[in-house]
């Protein structure tokens, strides 16, 4: 799976529009190969963006939990967390 492409589910506050968005731009770039379409292939890069990104929206909606949201700054401090001890064992 595409590293920037991050869980968008039970968060407080809940994923935005934009990152909806861009997590559908990675997984396009990741399946088609392209990072930027040709112009012969943008229109269909585009489209498969809008419908991954509403079929998201869908999912995110209907999704279901009775586990309590998870604060995304505790979250983002602890993704920081495991690549500052990815780096140390690297060394």
């Amino acid at each position: 799976m595409c590293r920037n492409i991050r869980p968008l589910f039970n968060f407080d506050p809940p994923a935005t529009q934009q990152e909806v968005q861009q997590a559908a731009l990675q997984f396009v770039r990741k399946i088609s190969g392209y990072r930027q379409p040709s112009k012969a292939n943008q229109a269909a890069f585009e489209a498969a963006v809008d419908d991954i990104t509403k079929s998201t929206e869908r999912l995110l909606a209907a999704l279901e939990t009775s586990a309590a949201p998870k604060n995304r700054p505790v979250e983002a401090a602890k993704a920081q967390a495991r690549l500052t001890n990815q780096s140390l064992k690297r060394t």
